[in-house]
């Protein structure tokens, strides 16, 4: 009976909880302990498992707090320093929970140690891929995000995409701009303002989708190329410099 509920955290984080049976689940990157506890509360569940994909704060926070209340195991990646880590995990390593088995995956560039977990048709991916857009680079390089990013691009286009913040409409107006005859982005832009009207989340998305309208997994679409050589006036070589543009112009979008 694995499925995935939302827990809002701080300003537009979300803590995902990987409901595995009646009376369990496993908590995703808890950026704070109350809200936690509370959503726990009100449907009866107690933690299985805390993972964390990364070590900042707004994913991390909570912890601490979890993870002393409750003595569960806390899965994290090996390269980075996670409160009250008990399992540390790299490429190749699995996380078994009750009915789910999620592999981990090695995705830096958001940070030098992020890692994602995939199994089940589910992956949960942190700040590295969002809806439409992808996180900053904060300690590695362009080259090794776009490089994780192309890893999550080739997961089965079924694959529910769970990332850690709700970032999808302002991504979209940006993937707008890159790619404005892009349909499929004007379609996905409508449907998330919808949503988001009635204060619903955006997500889960699906490698699928994003495949189809998230700028950053299409650095070798020639639209996108074009777009991003026309916004920094030279030519770009390779998918990874288009990339690696596409990140700068972000940065600085204010659509």
């Amino acid at each position: 009976m694995v499925n995935v509920l939302h827990v809002r955290a701080l300003e537009d984080n979300y803590v995902w909880l990987i409901r595995v049976d009646a009376a369990r689940a496993a908590v995703v990157d808890p950026g704070e302990a109350a809200p936690v506890l509370a959503a726990l509360a009100h449907l009866r569940l107690t933690p299985a498992a805390i993972l964390c994909t990364h070590h900042h704060g707004d994913h991390t926070g909570g912890v601490a707090e979890l993870a002393a209340r409750y003595s569960v195991p806390v899965y994290g990646p090996a390269r980075e320093r996670i409160p009250a880590l008990t399992h540390p995990l790299k490429e190749g390593d699995r996380v078994a929970l009750p009915g789910l088995a999620l592999d981990v995956l090695d995705i830096p560039g958001h940070t030098a140690g992020h890692i994602a977990y995939h199994g089940g048709g589910l992956l949960f991916c942190g700040d590295t891929l969002f809806s439409a857009g992808c996180g900053r680079l904060f300690e590695g390089a362009a080259e090794q995000l776009h490089a994780a990013l192309m890893r999550l691009a080739a997961l089965p286009e079924a694959t529910a995409v769970y990332c850690g913040h709700e970032y999808t409409l302002a991504n979209l107006r940006f993937a707008a701009a890159v790619e404005p005859d892009n349909a499929q982005v004007r379609d996905y832009l409508e449907k998330a303002a919808a949503l988001r009207a009635r204060n619903l989340p955006t997500l889960p998305s699906s490698i699928g989708l994003e495949r189809r309208v998230n700028p950053f997994l299409r650095a070798g679409v020639p639209a996108v190329r074009r777009a991003a050589e026309d916004h920094t006036g030279g030519r770009l070589n390779s998918e990874a410099a288009v990339f690696a543009a596409l990140r700068r112009w972000k940065d600085e979008f204010r659509g």
